[in-house]
């Protein structure tokens, strides 16, 4: 044989035997489900982060700086989509129990969220002009659209999500769902990073036509990326979706759901470690240039390391969680990691060490991964007679709105002890800017000592997780 057919030979050979262990996400890919069929799945995730990124990122910068419209306007404007978070349980419910002739059940709910987000975006760009007083008309109208805007693309982005992640969960075989799990936790960070920086490079020279470009432009993607995601993914099933088929109510589904009590300890810690990890979400970069008197760029690389943290936790907890590690163990420990975190955050400002202040922010991102894979495995455990929807929704409920609500509170807890002590109120030895993030750093301590202190009961022994090998995991959603 020729010399270089036994080395090209030799090296497919090693490539087979490396692949698994050394490729990310190598496990997720099945006879069931394979390579392509994933990598076209995750790509609603995409959308998803790219709205994540665009509403809470370069639309807030835009509208305060470029617009100047007025920072508590655009503070309620971004708010606006957290309003569908609590019905994410009901949504997920609704495309469990959805009626079809043609047999889908979340099909139609990724198509009507992703027709919500096309027209929230398609509106959205001349309402936010109207908005600002650069035209003729009433700047109550650009109110009004622009709030009608943002509704629209919260609620398609909540319903795309769990209908998307639900069906993600019914094709993907049991034993690869935590690699599933982890890959589109990637590929929702990838949106969010890539679809930042694009952005931010087409915003560079701003103006109301590239405005209308950029986020139309967005809309188009969005609808492109769904339509791709969905095509032929989930199987009909008319007898699944039969109007002769027996469909219990919701608050039936949800009793059922919660008995026991260990669903409704799992979602408080769900809630607890949220607000925990949420509360800093827009106070690290201030705290950075403020206490540490850092930079603009080495502030803005804060998310970056945040990002890098998290990858590394997705890819650590797939693993483990593919092996047979414990859910909610993995919770707790991303809790643990967390609170190292937020100590390194406030011991950088007594020690005014920029170092140790990046790896808190790293550990951060790292220790948020952790406690999200764990506790969206251990929330698909709790399923019950297929209703994978309903724990998908139950789940991303409690996690949007207990981190909107962290984020808010952070913000404002922060300028009242700052104010506070300004003033002198505190005593002298507080008088300096980190006192008010200071505090808040510690309330996310406390919120995650909580979660733990919720989650501890859930931790299942060796002894029985080897005596029930079927229930280790399962497949839960995102975000965001």
């Amino acid at each position: 044989m020729n010399p270089v057919h036994r080395l090209n030979g030799a090296l497919a050979r090693g490539w087979t035997h490396l692949g698994p262990s050394l490729l990310p996400f190598a496990d997720a890919v099945t006879a069931e489900l394979p390579l392509g069929r994933l990598l076209r799945l995750s790509l609603f995730q995409i959308s998803v982060g790219m709205a994540m990124a665009l509403l809470n990122g370069t639309l807030n910068r835009v509208m305060i700086v470029e617009m100047e419209v007025p920072a508590w306007l655009v503070s309620l404007m971004i708010s606006l989509p957290l309003v569908f978070a609590p019905f994410r349980a009901l949504l997920g419910f609704r495309s469990d129990t959805h009626r079809s002739v043609l047999g889908w059940r979340r099909v139609p709910y990724i198509w009507m969220g992703s027709l919500l987000q096309f027209g929230g975006l398609a509106i959205m760009p001349f309402a936010l002009i109207v908005l600002s007083g650069d035209t003729h008309g009433p700047v109550i109208i650009g109110q009004i659209g622009a709030g009608l805007a943002f509704l629209l693309v919260g609620a398609g982005l909540h319903t795309t999500q769990t209908a998307g992640l639900a069906l993600a969960t019914d094709i993907a075989p049991r034993d690869s769902r935590p690699s599933v799990v982890a890959m589109l936790y990637v590929m929702l960070l990838v949106g969010m990073v890539a679809s930042s920086l694009l952005f931010g490079t087409l915003l560079a020279t701003f103006t109301q036509v590239h405005l209308i470009q950029v986020i139309q432009g967005a809309a188009l993607l969005t609808m492109a990326l769904n339509i791709v995601a969905l095509w032929k993914q989930e199987t009909r099933d008319p007898a699944l979706t039969s109007r002769d088929t027996p469909r219990p109510q919701f608050r039936q589904s949800w009793r059922a759901f919660i008995r026991g009590g260990r669903s409704s300890r799992l979602l408080v810690a769900v809630g607890l470690g949220s607000a925990g990890f949420s509360m800093q979400d827009i106070l690290l970069e201030p705290y950075g240039g403020e206490v540490l008197h850092l930079a603009v760029g080495s502030t803005s690389s804060l998310t970056a390391m945040s990002a890098c943290g998290a990858l590394v936790a997705f890819l650590l907890a797939s693993r483990f969680l593919v092996h047979g590690g414990e859910p909610h163990r993995l919770a707790a420990g991303g809790a643990v990691v967390g609170v190292f975190a937020f100590a390194a955050v406030i011991f950088a400002a007594p020690a005014q060490s920029p170092f140790l202040f990046r790896v808190g922010a790293a550990l951060i991102g790292f220790g948020g991964g952790l406690f999200s894979m764990g506790t969206l495995t251990a929330a698909m455990g709790l399923e019950t007679n297929g209703q994978s929807g309903l724990a998908l929704g139950a789940w991303g409920a409690v996690q949007a709105s207990c981190g909107g609500l962290a984020v808010a509170a952070g913000g404002a807890i922060r300028d009242v002890i700052s104010g506070l002590a300004s003033q002198g109120l505190l005593g002298p030895a507080l008088v300096g800017p980190a006192t008010g993030y200071g505090v808040v750093y510690h309330f996310e301590i406390a919120l995650l000592f909580a979660s733990m202190i919720a989650i501890g009961p859930l931790v299942r022994p060796a002894r029985e997780r080897r005596a029930h090998p079927g229930g280790k995991f399962g497949l839960a959603e995102f975000p965001g």
